[in-house]
């Protein structure tokens, strides 16, 4: 029986390549930004870009989920609002979705 956490060298490389592509593309568009001056406008766009990938990656598997994922989205959103902490808000959600899914 293969060991279950046993890192496979093509799964890192993928990985890490995309890793890399990701950084890059972040990277670069930031230098791309920082090349221009931005209107008012232009940067309230661009500051609420985060916000609007997050809901375009989540509001699909909330319509999709049942009962588990939705009660992980409230248990985000509520952590999300009191504590305004991003890594705090994600960590509840999804130990919130597991401890439900098992639970149910």
């Amino acid at each position: 029986m293969p060991d279950a956490l046993a890192l496979d060298p093509l799964t890192v490389t993928v990985v890490l390549g995309m890793a890399a592509v990701t950084y890059a593309t972040k990277a670069s568009g930031l230098w791309l930004v920082g090349r221009f001056d931005l209107s008012e406008r232009a940067e309230a766009g661009v500051d609420a870009l985060p916000g609007a990938v997050v809901v375009a990656y989540v509001a699909p598997a909330l319509a999709r989920g049942g009962p588990p994922e939705w009660l992980a989205g409230a248990a985000t959103l509520a952590v999300a609002r009191k504590s305004g902490n991003l890594l705090l808000s994600l960590a509840v959600g999804v130990g919130t979705v597991l401890a439900l899914r098992n639970a149910l």
